[in-house]
């Protein structure tokens, strides 16, 4: 079955905006269990703009699910990875003033600093994963620095729908049906996300080498008008109705 991970880092969002304690991402992250999820995705940012420190301790300290870190390579996110030691860590890039993370790890430039890097999360019991667009370039690098996991940016062809450029959005699609074919080819275990909605899910489900995606901003937002809880289950409903 495909994995659906939830990120609930705008839960956080919402949060911070007023400094207040609610809404409260743990009490999201248990209703996004309750509603089917398989996963938890959190980013700790440098800049902690959303999820803090403490969310990663009571996530950690509570979660039923599996919770996926998403981090930047740096050495202080390395040190939190490691005291902490959650099921998987995705590593994505992070500049500080961009709205989201932009485009994927440049693996190929960057190979020998993020293969000394990923070294020892993978021997603490982590699943590394690498946040990476289609090139294959990208992907066969991954591979030969032992990642366990790549995750496809589906970001690209999310804003091309949205735009209404279908022609591109199509040829975004091809190259990401390509990058997990290859992927999987390699040994890698495929994963996809970014800027998913209910309208762009389908094909990237359908993609039989995608084992996970983790969707969270178009969740937190729709969950406004139906229900966090509803709209996970939505989501999950479109998934496997894309697979079958």
């Amino acid at each position: 079955m495909l994995r659906l991970g939830v990120n609930i880092d705008h839960v956080a969002t919402i949060r911070n905006a007023r400094g207040t304690p609610w809404p409260d991402p743990l009490r999201a992250a248990r209703i996004a269990e309750e509603a089917g999820a398989d996963g938890i995705t959190a980013h700790l940012r440098e800049d902690r703009r959303h999820i803090s420190d403490a969310d990663i301790d009571a996530l950690m300290a509570n979660l039923r699910l599996p919770l996926n870190l998403e981090m930047a390579a740096t050495a202080e996110m390395q040190a939190i990875a490691l005291r902490h030691r959650p099921h998987a860590v995705c590593l994505v890039p992070e500049k500080r003033e961009e709205r989201t993370t932009e485009g994927g790890l440049d693996v190929a430039g960057n190979e020998a600093m993020l293969a000394d890097y990923i070294a020892p999360l993978r021997d603490a019991g982590c699943r590394v994963s690498l946040f990476i667009g289609h090139d294959p370039a990208q992907i066969e690098a991954a591979a030969r620095i032992g990642a366990a996991v790549v995750e496809l940016h589906t970001g690209a062809y999310c804003d091309l729908d949205t735009e209404g450029r279908f022609a591109e959005r199509d040829a975004e699609l091809a190259g990401l049906v390509e990058g997990a074919a290859l992927a999987h080819s390699l040994g890698l275990e495929v994963h996809a996300g970014h800027g998913l909605t209910f309208d762009t899910v389908g094909p990237i489900a359908a993609i039989p080498q995608v084992k996970e995606l983790n969707i969270g901003h178009f969740l937190i937002a729709e969950s406004v008008f139906i229900g966090l809880g509803e709209a996970i289950r939505e989501m999950r409903r479109k998934m496997d109705e894309a697979r079958t």
